[in-house]
């Protein structure tokens, strides 16, 4: 089992940021490490994405492992690495990312949905794989994949929020994928972190129970 797979299923909660704004990007990482968030991903479509990464990297690579979303082909991989990138997580299937990351000792979890994506993956060398999108599929579907696929490791993504992670988990997934109900962009722009790491840490400890 590589390290990184190793601290999605102990951490078991990626935060997801997208479209957050450069001058308040560092305070927010704060605030999720604060609220015990150790795995961060910087979607590629965000504006200045690799130099965050670049940057986090440095300043909070003792503290958290920093990898980069919506990593659509290859182009957007080598942006990624080059920037210092841990892991790659993708909204879809694509083989020759997961080659990339392979040849270079960095996880990839590519986003899938059908039983044939999941099984695509794996034989890709994907070692676990991003169910999206949850919010639509719901828990029930991801219940009914947990039965054939018992082995692969589900980072389930869209739809998580405090009243329902539970079920996420209590359904199969290993991990959940978490965008705006974790990292609320309002408080963001109004320099409201502490709200931001209040809310992490409300989500860290239902995954612990």
């Amino acid at each position: 089992m590589s390290s990184m797979l190793k601290e999605l299923l102990e951490h078991k909660i990626v935060a997801i940021l997208r479209g957050i704004e450069d001058s308040r990007a560092d305070d927010t990482a704060k605030a999720l490490i604060e609220g015990g968030i150790r795995l961060m991903e910087i979607t590629m479509n965000t504006e200045g994405a690799a130099a965050m990464i670049c940057r986090w990297r440095e300043r909070f690579g003792d503290a958290a492992r920093i990898g980069a979303g919506t990593v659509i082909d290859v182009e957007a991989a080598q942006q990624a690495v080059a920037a210092g990138a841990e892991f790659l997580i993708s909204p879809n299937l694509d083989e020759a990312v997961i080659a990339y990351g392979k040849e270079r000792g960095i996880a990839v979890w590519p986003g899938v949905m059908t039983p044939t994506e999941i099984v695509k993956a794996v034989k890709a060398g994907a070692d676990a794989v991003k169910l999206f999108p949850m919010g639509t599929l719901g828990v029930n579907y991801l219940k009914e994949l947990r039965g054939p696929l018992q082995d692969v490791p589900f980072l389930a993504t869209g739809g998580v929020d405090l009243h329902n992670i539970g079920e996420y988990f209590r359904a199969g997934a290993n991990a959940v994928g978490m965008g705006g109900k974790l990292v609320n962009l309002d408080w963001v722009k109004e320099g409201r972190f502490d709200l931001v790491a209040e809310r992490a840490r409300a989500f860290v400890d239902a995954v612990r129970e």
